[in-house]
């Protein structure tokens, strides 16, 4: 292993912030990562593929890359393969592996930026399809032992972009690897008006996994920037969710505020439209602002830092808690 001295991080987040390591070291087997964890006595930062991190300021520690590699088939049952993944591989490779060898479940996840790992720390979503309903197990390294410990879909504690691994667990363990159990012959999930819409507009007759993953593709493609051209990290903030008598009162003063109902009268709501009700959509401010085309997007146009998207971030919450009394929260990681 060698680790590295004063290195530039802005190749390896998304918002191409351009701040420094004190060190890093890019790992590629476990029995590395367990001597990192179990003897590095100074703070350590584990990083994917850096597109859920926001770097404020440079880091006074080790940055480790998880670069673990991996796609295997455990077993095949009846319909059923199960492939375990490992942490380093890129999301988007890994959902068009499994379309293009006809593995059904994730194809909605289409596009997702980063990698496997970060996946189900934030329970990533999207299309109608979440990555706890086809994820059988999570692998991780317990930071202060450097042990396995393998947490199945329960123990979990899946929520809306929620796991154990952001809030009691937090820091306490690095993931691995994923055990995911996928369908050899799928049921094809286009519940979302947008898929099918665009689906339509493609002319297809017939539902595949390549189909539905091409008209996911489109979809991001059209609202989303590519953090290749514009610095961001997708979707800032989470979409808050409150009670629905909250939600009923706020549509007496606000007729078009868009809701969708959740179990225990609960509702979600978009926080794209709150924020671009509030005014701040398209907004630049010097090297940093909100995207054009979706209100959830802060970006980095060139040359922005951190502290400044950090502060935008800020400023937008505050407005939106006033115009709205919703708490909208980061979706991504500040350090």
């Amino acid at each position: 292993m060698q680790i590295q001295h004063e290195v530039s991080l802005k190749a390896h987040n998304t918002f191409g912030i351009d701040v420094k390591a004190q060190k890093f070291i890019e790992v590629t087997q476990l029995t590395e990562l367990q001597e990192l964890l179990i003897h590095t006595t100074e703070p350590i930062l584990i990083l994917g593929g850096g597109s859920n991190v926001l770097f404020t300021q440079d880091y006074e520690g080790l940055v480790i890359k998880i670069k673990l590699k991996g796609i295997d088939i455990l077993k095949e049952e009846g319909d059923s393969v199960w492939l375990k993944v490992a942490a380093g591989e890129v999301w988007h490779e890994l959902v068009l592996h499994c379309v293009e060898n006809g593995y059904g479940g994730i194809e909605n996840l289409s596009l997702i930026p980063g990698t496997v790992g970060a996946a189900p720390m934030q329970n990533i979503g999207a299309y109608g399809v979440e990555i706890r309903e086809v994820l059988e197990s999570v692998e991780a390294v317990q930071r202060s032992t450097g042990e396995i410990q393998v947490f199945n879909n329960e123990s979990c504690n899946f929520g809306y972009r929620e796991s154990v691994f952001k809030n009691i667990h937090k820091d306490a363990y690095v993931i691995t690897a994923v055990t995911l159990k996928l369908s050899k012959n799928p049921s094809f999930n286009t519940s979302y008006g947008a898929i099918q819409d665009t689906l339509k507009a493609n002319e297809v007759d017939t539902l595949s996994l390549k189909a539905i993953s091409d008209a996911v593709c489109q979809i991001r493609n059209s609202k989303l920037p590519n953090p290749a051209e514009i610095g961001n990290a997708g979707s800032f903030f989470k979409n808050p969710v409150i009670p629905q008598a909250q939600f009923e009162a706020l549509k007496e003063r606000f007729p078009n505020i868009v809701g969708y109902p959740l179990p225990e009268a609960q509702v979600k709501v978009p926080a794209g439209w709150l924020i671009e009700q509030s005014g701040w959509k398209g907004k630049r401010f010097g090297n940093i602002g909100v995207h054009a085309r979706q209100a959830l997007v802060l970006v980095n146009y060139g040359g922005g830092n951190g502290a400044e998207i950090r502060k935008l971030s800020q400023d937008i919450q505050a407005s939106v808690l006033e115009k709205f009394g919703i708490e909208i929260k980061p979706e991504i990681n500040i350090v």
